[in-house]
């Protein structure tokens, strides 16, 4: 059973698209939902900086989304379960999902930041490519991320 504090820590960091799986359960999990969430914060700067786009955008994440919802779905029962048993007891729970959640919403803003850090051109251009992204085999989390989700799924 992980700490608390060291749960939020592990399933908040980002997703390295360079590492290699580690097999280490908390922190393979992490870097899986972690790409989740980096979709999704692009998703919404590109909708707030680039509303013309939002409609194309909008339809190949949904598309992207409904791909991925089966192994989405799994993910989060999973960090619910990992946050559950990291926890002494409901008000335990209640305040380490609290931690949790914050934490992902502040992950999800410094992933805002460093996509924008970019600059007003290649945000421009990453918005507009977004769409066949979302097609491509580097989107496909089963395909990209196999290794660790075979770690992930050892643990049933």
């Amino acid at each position: 059973m992980l700490p608390a504090l060291v749960l939020c820590a592990a399933l908040t960091q980002a997703a390295d698209a360079g590492a290699q799986a580690t097999g280490e359960y908390g922190t393979d999990l992490a870097r899986v939902y972690g790409v989740y969430q980096l979709v999704t914060a692009i998703k919404e700067e590109c909708d707030s900086r680039h509303p013309g786009l939002r409609k194309s955008n909008e339809a190949a994440y949904a598309a992207w989304k409904k791909r991925h919802q089966a192994l989405i779905d799994e993910l989060e029962r999973r960090l619910t379960a990992l946050i559950r048993g990291a926890s002494t007891d409901e008000k335990d729970y209640a305040r380490n999902i609290g931690k949790y959640e914050g934490a992902m919403l502040q992950r999800k803003q410094e992933h805002k930041d460093a996509f924008l850090a970019q600059g007003i051109e290649q945000v421009e251009r990453e918005c507009k490519e977004f769409p066949q992204y979302l097609k491509s085999e580097d989107a496909d989390l089963g395909k990209r991320f196999t290794e660790e989700l075979q770690n992930i799924r050892k643990r049933k």
